[in-house]
């Protein structure tokens, strides 16, 4: 069982998604709830020697600057926490990008999940940039939480992306205190041949079922380039509450890069994903 939560709660954009979702599921299972804020510095300038004090001048006042906005965000969520009466927690991070993404994967290594939004289209900012370096940095699973989604969050019937993948397998691993909870279950497979035998769907339906797991599997072809459009229709034909799957791609040099599917999903989401990579 989720005993320990983390969510970020944006400063840029409306923290109400993530706010929602991460309160509700701290209420559904009595878990602490650690809210974290990040305003970032947008001065980055290098110090030097000739006019390096007005430098440094200016670079604290936009770290005092980036704190005040993630105080605004933090005073939003507490609130909440306080009129839902749970465990909870809260602490402002301010620093150039690059060190707050250091800080924040650290800080979320040591939580049973973490809990981000969706980015928002046509917004390029580092609210929307941070939660997918999370997924990469983070060590554990991220619940991405659509930037529309408002409300109480629920995982009755639940989606179990499956591939035969070492990061569908971990996905899986982590999502089981939703799972185990979950009225019903429906695997998701497309291109089934693609699949290990030793992995296949088929085996993943028996081995939940030796859990006391029952689930039905949805097995289609997909054009290779249509696979997350797929999955969504598939999501939305079993009335989905949250999908499970593998979260693909690579950090570098603090620039996320991310397979299709991974990338199409962060962009399109239409109901809670949770992704572990």
């Amino acid at each position: 069982m989720f005993r320990d939560l983390l969510v970020h709660i944006p400063t840029e954009r409306s923290p109400r998604p993530a706010i929602d979702a991460s309160i509700s599921i701290a209420m559904s299972v009595r878990a602490h709830l650690d809210a974290l804020a990040t305003g970032y510095a947008s001065t980055n300038v290098p110090f030097m020697a000739e006019g390096g004090a007005a430098v440094a001048s200016s670079l604290q006042f936009e770290y005092e600057r980036a704190l005040e906005r993630a105080g605004a965000a933090l005073r939003v969520f507490e609130i909440e926490a306080k009129s839902a009466q749970i465990s909870y927690g809260q602490y402002p991070l301010s620093g150039t990008n690059a060190e707050i993404v250091s800080r924040a994967a650290e800080a979320a290594r040591l939580y049973d999940l973490t809990i981000v939004s969706q980015a928002e289209p046509d917004s390029d900012t580092f609210d929307n940039k941070l939660p997918q370096e999370l997924l990469l940095q983070a060590g554990g699973p991220l619940l991405f939480v659509p930037y529309t989604f408002r409300g109480a969050f629920k995982a009755s019937r639940i989606g179990i992306c499956w591939d035969g993948s070492r990061l569908a397998a971990r996905a899986l691993r982590d999502a089981m205190p939703f799972i185990t909870e979950a009225d019903t279950l429906t695997t998701i497979t497309l291109n089934a041949s693609d699949v290990p035998a030793d992995a296949s769907p088929e085996r993943l339906v028996k081995h939940l079922a030796r859990k006391g797991l029952p689930a039905k599997t949805v097995s289609l072809p997909s054009d290779r380039g249509n696979l997350q459009a797929s999955i969504l229709s598939i999501a939305a034909d079993e009335n989905l509450d949250l999908l499970i799957m593998g979260g693909y791609g690579h950090s570098r040099l603090q620039e996320a890069v991310f397979g299709g599917v991974t990338r199409e999903m962060f962009r399109s989401m239409t109901v809670p994903v949770l992704m572990s990579h």
